[in-house]
């Protein structure tokens, strides 16, 4: 009983030649459109909202190396889905990859996560839209639907004071676009991007026209580098909260089944996305703090309150109205991968089949962009999301951490030589100085580099906390750092003992195994940061989402069909008579 759970919540994913080029989905989205659909996700409240905070708060005019930091630390997730996506080219992004690399039971468990991550943002958005809407109008909308419905909830509590109605309605309104076709979608995202950028350009333009660069250079009244107001520790603060501004780009591999030429558009347009937004932000910050003194930046509105200062009220109008298109661009993005995340996970079997039907004639996942809409339309209707958003930050390092652990494992397994599943190479072999290189090579192909990287993640987790308890300032933290150094050291060391597969793709991480590593101690340290509360409530989520899987996902899975076809083929190969026994003699 126990063996056969076991192989069940183990199996991988396999595809067979050609075959993960196959989809019910319509390939239709050029390198153009899924640039712009990663933009459209990154750019938004990453520009008009966060910037404010992180000057004021954390790191002031190094705002800028935030930035950078965060850019580079996005970079290295980047790699790994890049090269998935190369790879790999399916819907479900993260979900499909750990379902390749780890198994089932771990692809659940990442997919599972990905939805709710969705519609938390969608939810955020909505409602921040919903607020800068209203802002500009005093008020009129909520005080409105205080007079004829109440209030709902107290501040601070789990559900927001008053049913937000133009939040509803906006979700809404995005999915129809979403459900009318992909194309469709992309074009009026592409628009709304090409409109945000021209008024970001306006915004540097005019800002750079008000600057001061006194604002960056000699030191503050009571000591401080002006330039590094909070010091290297606020810069490196910064940048974990920057880092979330550029999440946004996996929605490429969300889309995989629906893009032409995926080998070769998936990873170029995930670069050519990051290096846009990542130089959009340096630009625009540097702006508002040539424009401002850092201790003078409004949180909330700092490009229109800076502009108001300074008496252009029509560029305040201006950057208002690019406040909402940016974020009106996040919400078409995030409402398009919603569905596209749900149709995976149930065109595999692991939910319920009937969510991954595809319209006949639109070609997309309409059943699942209905039911989720509605689902994600109360949540911003009724939730207060504040008390739920950290969960976008756990869901993702927890997504792009099995993506990068995903890659050393499939790395370091045997692959067919030139497409022919008859002849593998020699991948995963171990070299002859291994310690119990004969045990290891006796287990399944790919136990020993899972049972490596699985290591190594529990070792950056204990470096993390080693850290985050403040542990390493007395001298049992520093024997424990020691002790863990050499730990990380030995299982770097076995890792590197592996011999790579010699599959040719279009895109591969560079300097493997140190890159995918990187990336895993830098979402493991991110995720350790946060707080005791937002575990909880994932342990809480993914509870409910195995007893999903366990009564549900692990009886209808379309690979243990797969697995049980190819058994029965085979055993009617060896016993060709119609009751597979051998003739008696």
């Amino acid at each position: 009983m126990v063996a056969r759970v076991w192989k069940s919540i183990t199996r991988k994913k396999r595809f067979e030649g050609d075959s993960h080029l196959d989809t019910n989905l319509r390939r239709c989205l050029g390198l153009m459109d899924i640039t712009f659909l990663a933009l459209g996700q990154m750019m938004g409240a990453g520009i008009y909202v966060l910037t404010g905070t992180v000057v004021r708060n954390q790191a002031g005019p190094s705002i800028v190396f935030s930035f950078v930091l965060a850019g580079i630390a996005a970079l290295l997730s980047a790699f790994s889905y890049a090269e998935f996506g190369a790879r790999f080219p399916r819907a479900g992004s993260a979900y499909t990859y750990t379902y390749i690399g780890f198994g089932e039971l771990w692809a659940f468990i990442v997919g599972w996560t990905i939805p709710l991550e969705y519609m938390i943002g969608n939810a955020a958005v909505a409602r921040s839209w919903s607020a800068y809407f209203d802002n500009i109008i005093d008020d009129y909308v909520k005080n409105t639907t205080i007079g004829l419905v109440g209030e709902l909830g107290t501040p601070g509590g789990f559900f927001s004071t008053y049913p937000d109605i133009l939040s509803f309605i906006l979700i809404c309104l995005c999915s129809c676009v979403i459900a009318i076709g992909s194309k469709v979608s992309a074009n009026v995202n592409t628009s709304f991007v090409i409109l945000n950028i021209l008024v970001i350009i306006i915004v540097i333009i005019s800002g750079m026209c008000y600057a001061d660069f006194s604002n960056w250079t000699g030191t503050t009244s009571d000591g401080r580098s002006n330039f590094f107001p909070y010091g290297v520790t606020g810069t490196l603060t910064g940048a974990a909260t920057c880092f979330f501004s550029y999440i946004g780009f996996e929605v490429l591999a969300t889309a995989g089944e629906e893009v032409k030429s995926p080998h070769r558009t998936i990873p170029v347009a995930t670069f050519l996305s990051i290096g846009v937004i990542m130089t959009l932000y340096i630009l625009v910050s540097s702006t508002l703090t040539l424009m401002v003194p850092y201790d003078q930046v409004h949180t909330t509105a700092p490009f229109a309150e800076a502009f108001d200062a300074r008496g252009c009220t029509v560029v305040k109008y201006i950057i208002s109205i690019g406040a909402l298109i940016g974020l009106t661009n996040n919400l078409v993005t995030g409402v398009f991968a919603l569905p596209r995340a749900v149709y995976a996970m149930a065109d595999d079997g692991l939910i319920f089949g009937w969510l991954a039907q595809v319209n006949s004639y639109t070609k997309v996942p309409l059943n699942a962009i209905v039911v989720f809409t509605l689902i994600n339309a109360v949540i911003a209707l009724i939730f207060d999301i504040e008390a739920l958003v950290e969960f976008l930050s756990i869901g993702t390092l927890f997504a792009y951490s099995f993506v990068s652990a995903s890659v050393l494992v499939l790395r370091y397994q045997s692959a067919p030589i030139d497409g022919d599943e008859k002849r593998m190479d020699n991948g995963g072999e171990l070299s002859s100085w291994v310690p119990g290189r004969n045990f290891w090579e006796s287990l399944p192909s790919g136990t020993s580099i899972s049972v490596a990287v699985a290591a190594l993640i529990a070792a950056f987790f204990w470096l993390s906390f080693t850290f985050r308890t403040g542990f390493y300032q007395d001298w049992y933290g520093q024997i424990s750092i020691g002790l863990n150094g050499l730990v990380i050291v030995l299982i770097m060391a076995f890792i590197l003992g592996h011999q790579q597969n010699s599959l040719k793709t279009n895109f591969k991480v560079p300097c493997v195994p140190f890159l995918p590593c990187l990336s895993l101690l830098v979402n493991v340290f991110m995720m350790s940061y946060l707080t005791c509360a937002t575990w909880v409530r994932l342990f809480v989520w993914m509870g409910v989402g195995l007893l999903i899987y366990f009564s549900y996902g692990i009886r209808h899975s379309k690979e243990a069909k797969r697995l049980t076809t190819i058994a029965d083929i085979r055993m009617s190969s060896t016993f060709p008579n119609k009751n597979n026994r051998i003739p008696k003699t």
